[in-house]
């Protein structure tokens, strides 16, 4: 018996579920998501196009799982819901390292997040929501260092977190655009120090 016939339907699904996301990360990551086709990504999967929409009825059904996958995994990374002050940025500077172990999915979002912006794409809603989410949850953080005193209450740290994210993804940009130019966790740990300063209690 093979070790694939040995295996149940689930786990059998779960593989080429995998697959697929993987292979359409590739493809948006190359092509972006108007120039990534089914077929392409079913044949990089090792699929065809009805076993890939088995799986995924349409390519924005893909689409929003390959999202949802991005954001388990970034906030399994994160858990910034239990960070407090300045550990949160300790936490986002570990991403930004691990980011770079990946070139490969950096690339794909960083894509995606461009394309966002046309009023009809896919992945705008995703992206309008994702923004507000992910600085309020930096804001957040914060907030519990000022209840620990290390973080001066008068701090506009709803505008500190706004500006933490533009330099994150601002970074994720130049470093997809060259990576052998710009080291993401050097420029940004030298950025989070002068934040520290700035709202240090």
């Amino acid at each position: 018996m093979s070790v694939q016939a040995g295996r149940s339907n689930t786990e059998r699904s779960e593989d080429a579920r995998a697959r697929v996301l993987a292979a359409a990360m590739r493809a948006l990551a190359a092509n972006g998501y108007q120039g990534s086709s089914l077929a392409s990504i079913a044949a990089d999967a090792g699929l065809t196009v009805p076993g890939l929409l088995h799986h995924f009825p349409s390519k924005n059904d893909l689409l929003v799982a390959l999202l949802e996958e991005r954001d388990r995994r970034e906030e399994g990374r994160n858990h910034l819901e239990d960070a407090r002050g300045f550990e949160a940025l300790d936490r986002l500077l570990a991403l930004a390292e691990r980011n770079k172990r990946t070139p490969e999915v950096v690339r794909a979002f960083t894509v995606l997040v461009g394309e966002s912006v046309g009023a009809e794409h896919p992945a705008r809603r995703w992206a309008q929501e994702r923004y507000p989410r992910f600085q309020s949850d930096i804001a957040d953080a914060l907030r519990r260092g000022v209840e620990d005193g290390q973080i001066r209450g008068d701090a506009d740290l709803d505008a500190v977190a706004a500006e933490i994210v533009a330099m994150l993804d601002g970074l994720q940009v130049q470093w997809v655009l060259n990576p052998s130019r710009i080291d993401m966790t050097y420029v940004l740990a030298h950025y989070f120090d002068g934040v520290k300063q700035l709202i240090s209690a």
